[in-house]
This record gives C-alpha cells, structure tokens and sequence, in this order.
C-alpha cells in the first residue's frame, strides 16, 4: 500500500497549550485517525540557527531536536499539517511517499 511518510521536527522542551510539542502532535494525530506515530529524540544536531546541540552528562534535557514521524495517508497528513498551521506551529517537516505493509 503507498502512503505518505511525515516527519516534523521539534526541540524536546518547546511546549503547545502548555504540552511538550512532540506530545501535542501524537495525540493530536491519534484524535485525528492516523493509526500510529512515534517520537525519537537526538542525541545531537543543529537546525536553521547552525549550533550544533549534544547530551552531555550534565545536561540531559532541553534543546535537542526531537522528531515526530507518521506514516498514513495523504488526506489524514493534509488534515494534521492543515491543523498545525492553524494552531500556529512553526516545524520544520519532510513529507515523501512511501509503502507500507506488515510482515508475515
């Protein structure tokens, strides 16, 4: 079956409506029909600004890019980026087809 692939790409400590921004998009995507997504944190990069950002020891948490990705079809992702516009959201994302099937 081909699908559509979003990522949207966040800090781990940006927070929506008082929730931590990857958190607001997962529920808002479950409340939305797409049947899954995930959430992986960095353990280093840089965005648009050029600094690189990296866990160290004593800093465990805060800036750290933090990617959001979905795999669903193209009028469910039309509806989630329609409402993350709408809410004002300002996220980096890459969108491409891709198939997507289970094993066995």
């Amino acid at each position: 079956m081909s699908d559509v692939m979003l990522r949207l790409f966040t800090e781990e400590d940006r927070k929506h409506h008082g929730k931590l921004v990857y958190e607001w998009l997962l529920e808002t995507a479950r409340e939305l029909g797409i049947p899954g997504g995930s959430a992986f944190r960095a353990i280093a990069g840089y965005g648009h600004h050029g600094r690189i950002q990296e866990d160290t020891f004593f800093e465990l948490a805060g800036k750290l890019p933090v990617e959001v990705m979905f795999a669903a079809r193209a009028e469910q992702v039309d509806v989630l980026l329609a409402r993350v516009a709408k809410e004002g959201l300002h996220l980096f994302y890459i969108r491409s087809s891709a198939e997507t099937g289970t094993t066995g």
